[in-house]
């Protein structure tokens, strides 16, 4: 009698046991707290994507500066060397203040803009791509020629600011194959075209790369400047950054002044 109770005894401790694992397995679970750089989730950004207010602010700061100011410099009555200079300095001025009125308007973020770290894989596709765009920029052109029969240049006078000597050439070809690739980018690609993009990924790149051509005017710079602003958006599409396309258009535009001045256009 007493082993028969004992044995029902354990016999029921083991059912209520499974009763509990049963509800304690079948309960929510309290999600695991993670401390700041702990958790395995990527961040999500905390900014909105740039949209058409930051897109018109920029674009018109980029004009007021850029065209206002380089319509009143021949006014000025500068030497010819110092006035290509601070020309060929003016679009990447123009680009930055555009880019930094943008940032400040609402959302004050450079990451939201594509100011963010990237590989070094995509900086060497960058210079790949530039490489290439510098040869289809050629082509380009040519075809350009051969419709239009238009084949006068704006760009002398980016030759007349280097040619005054050694330290004008190397400062041109710094103003024009560095500073201009920074300011522009930064407004017509980390701005312009993240803008577009909100749009879809066609749209945005042709789009961008279209009124990135177009503020460089009719002219024979025209499709050189479509063939950067596509390589360029899309650079941007595929990497989230502006630094690939900074990258791009700095190969392609440091051949320009040398190229310029050794051919005698100052």
């Amino acid at each position: 009698m007493e082993l028969t109770t004992l044995k029902l005894a354990k016999t029921k401790k083991i059912q209520g046991l499974m009763t509990m694992f049963k509800v304690s397995s079948n309960s929510p679970q309290e999600p695991e707290k993670t401390t700041a750089g702990s958790s395995t989730q990527p961040a999500r950004n905390r900014f909105p994507r740039p949209s058409l207010p930051e897109g018109i602010v920029g674009l018109i700061v980029f004009s007021v500066v850029g065209y206002g100011i380089g319509s009143q410099l021949s006014r000025l009555g500068l030497d010819p060397v110092i006035y290509g200079l601070i020309f060929t300095a003016l679009s990447g001025v123009a680009g930055i203040a555009g880019f930094a009125a943008a940032v400040r308007l609402r959302i004050r973020s450079l990451s939201a803009f594509g100011v963010r770290r990237v590989s070094r894989r995509w900086l060497l596709i960058g210079v790949g791509a530039g490489l290439v765009a510098f040869m289809v920029k050629g082509l380009a052109v040519l075809v350009y020629i051969a419709i239009t029969g238009d084949s006068s240049t704006p760009q002398t006078i980016y030759a007349e600011g280097g040619s005054g000597g050694v330290l004008s050439l190397i400062l041109a070809t710094l103003f024009l194959g560095v500073l201009t690739p920074l300011g522009e980018e930064l407004l017509f690609r980390g701005v312009i075209a993240n803008v577009l993009l909100r749009y879809g990924p066609v749209f945005g790149v042709v789009s961008s790369a279209l009124i990135f051509a177009l503020m460089h005017g009719i002219n024979i710079v025209f499709p050189a400047a479509l063939v950067m602003g596509l390589v360029g958006a899309e650079l941007l599409r595929r990497s989230g950054s502006v630094w690939p396309a900074i990258v791009v258009h700095i190969v392609f535009n440091l051949p320009t002044v040398p190229v310029m001045v050794a051919a005698g256009m100052g």
